[in-house]
């Protein structure tokens, strides 16, 4: 199972959220978040074509009420910071997401949209 799917039935055992799209590039996500303006945006640090941080700045600027979740395999705690310093809620390492994603998405929101 790809980390999108498995990111997906994860946050589908909260009967509060509500995933409403994915993208599998950041120039695709950027494009969904503009025309969705989800709640909660769970965003892959390593993202084809536009990586996560990059298509974060650009979301929050079409969306900035948005709240963004990183998922990535990246331990490098630079990256975790600069993550943060673009405007994440949350940060989950994938050796994590069965444990993390959902309370790591309820310290990110009160609401139910969600795109990853």
């Amino acid at each position: 199972m790809e980390w999108r799917q498995k990111a997906r039935s994860i946050l589908e055992r909260n009967s509060e959220l509500c995933v409403i799209a994915e993208a599998s590039d950041g120039e695709q996500a950027v494009r969904q978040v503009s025309e969705l303006k989800p709640d909660l945006i769970v965003l892959d640090v390593g993202l084809p074509v536009l990586n996560g941080i990059e298509a974060a700045v650009r979301m929050l600027a079409v969306s900035p009420e948005s709240k963004i979740l990183f998922l990535s395999q990246a331990q490098d705690q630079a990256i975790v910071e600069v993550a943060f310093s673009v405007g994440a809620s949350a940060y989950v390492h994938k050796l994590n997401v069965n444990n993390e994603l959902l309370r790591g998405g309820q310290c990110g929101i009160d609401r139910s949209s969600i795109s990853y």
